[in-house]
């Protein structure tokens, strides 16, 4: 991390304003040869996190009036000495200034390059790192809150103290082996059974939590179901506030997937209207009804909308028999039926909603089932430090196969040293997770996912 780097933080295109970031050991001497500052007393009193107004130069040329933000090492967000200039939003303008700082000795900043100094600087680990990227493609209240409080450190104190927790199960192990003459208490194996249940515990509860953490990061895979002309388009259109689909009394109207996004009670679903389920001589029609089982298969969330005036058809039952765990039948149309004429069966499968597309009658009582499965009918806050990625999932999970496999040679009355095996993989694995132990390929791979600039 020798070189100083510079790269444009706002997107390419005209703005109010554009702001240039630049970190590194000459950020400081490049912007005193480049900045005169209007203040000049203010400037050298050297006090970081300021923002001070004077003209950018190349050599004698004066580029802009610019704001320059100072935030000097080891405080800033990098761990070096930063600067970002605020210029005027023109394209032009702001390619000047890069220029400029880049003929005085600087280097363009690779994706993610700076975030990646934060992290080798100690600034932040790899769950804040993965956080940020989150916390900027987060599309949902939820989602954006959860990325927050991962960005604060939250999940990385839960991680750690597992960590440490593991660190204290090898220091035990090793007592035994390294001192077998001494009697301590790494002799106890209770003891040593009893700690790795604590650890466990612990992974057992952040793993169940990863369940609603990466729904809320990724949205829920939700497929609306039925047999012709039940109101699946409507539904769609309604849940999306706009006329996505094209909605006619002619059966097969829908002939393909249609895909799209919609917040439900802060809840991203990643709807997908299918085909109506039918016997059909369309060929079209027939590949349109193949996806749509396919879509049932790797669901999330089924809507199944049945229409209220109608028993159910055997389709019907068959989707409620094969994911009924997965099921939520909106019995659609109950505008149309006379007071006290509605019957749901309470003995059969799935969760039943009495529905009305038409008069907006339902949707209330499907964001609280939607909520209840996604929170897994707990009071679960989204500010809560909940495993959301599924590199840090997969992590934890080989982790508490690890512990795991650990208890077992424990309880078999496998040696000390055969135990450590174990506990050493199960280290690696959590430390995976906040960067203690990772490989440079990984880091590439992760920061390279970063816009240039952050």
């Amino acid at each position: 991390m020798s070189d100083t780097i510079v790269a444009m933080s706002t997107a390419i295109g005209d703005a109010s304003i554009h702001i240039i970031r630049i970190s590194g050991p000459m950020a400081t001497r490049i912007i005193e040869e480049c900045f005169k500052p209007r203040n000049k007393e203010r400037w050298l009193r050297g006090e970081s996190f300021t923002l001070n107004r004077g003209v950018f130069y190349d050599q004698t040329k004066a580029l802009d009036e610019v704001l320059v933000g100072r935030m000097l090492a080891p405080s800033s967000y990098t761990g070096e000495d930063v600067y970002e200039v605020n210029c005027h939003g023109g394209l032009f303008v702001a390619q000047r200034i890069l220029k400029a700082i880049l003929s005085h000795g600087a280097q363009l900043a690779e994706p993610g390059e700076f975030s990646k100094r934060a992290f080798l600087n100690g600034k932040l680990d790899l769950v804040q790192a993965e956080a940020i990227i989150d916390l900027i493609s987060s599309r949902t209240e939820t989602s954006a809150n959860l990325a927050l409080s991962q960005l604060s450190g939250g999940l990385s104190e839960k991680i750690t103290s597992l960590r440490d927790g593991i660190l204290e199960i090898l220091a035990f192990i090793e007592a035994g082996i390294d001192f077998p003459e001494d009697e301590v208490d790494s002799l106890d194996r209770e003891t040593l059974e009893s700690l790795i249940n604590k650890v466990l515990a612990e992974t057992k509860l952040l793993l169940e939590g990863s369940k609603t953490g990466k729904v809320l990061r990724d949205g829920l895979n939700t497929v609306i179901v039925g047999q012709p002309n039940v109101g699946k388009s409507s539904l769609l259109n309604a849940l999306l506030h706009e006329e996505r689909a094209i909605v006619t009394d002619i059966p097969g109207t829908t002939r393909d997937e249609i895909r799209e996004s919609v917040s439900v009670g802060g809840i991203l679903l990643q709807l997908v209207d299918t085909a109506g389920i039918c016997e059909s001589d369309d060929l079209v029609e027939r590949l349109g009804i193949e996806r749509t089982w396919k879509a049932l298969k790797t669901a999330d969330l089924v809507l199944l909308v049945v229409q209220a005036n109608l028993s159910l058809s055997e389709v019907e039952r068959h989707i409620l028999d094969c994911y009924s765990e997965k099921v939520v039948v909106l019995v659609n149309k109950i505008d149309i039926l006379s007071k006290g004429q509605l019957d749901i069966p309470m003995n059969e499968k799935g969760f039943w909603i009495p529905f009305s597309v038409l008069q907006l009658q339902g949707f209330d009582e499907l964001e609280k089932e939607i909520r209840k499965r996604v929170y897994q009918g707990e009071g679960i806050s989204t500010t809560d430090p909940l495993l959301s990625n599924v590199r840090h999932i997969t992590s934890l999970e080989r982790c508490d196969n690890a512990l795991n496999q650990s208890l077992n040679s424990l309880q078999q009355g496998m040696p000390w040293d055969i135990l450590s095996i174990d506990i050493r993989q199960a280290l690696q694995y959590v430390s995976e997770i906040t960067g203690h132990n990772v490989q440079e390929s990984l880091l590439e791979d992760i920061f390279s996912r970063f816009c240039i600039g952050k």
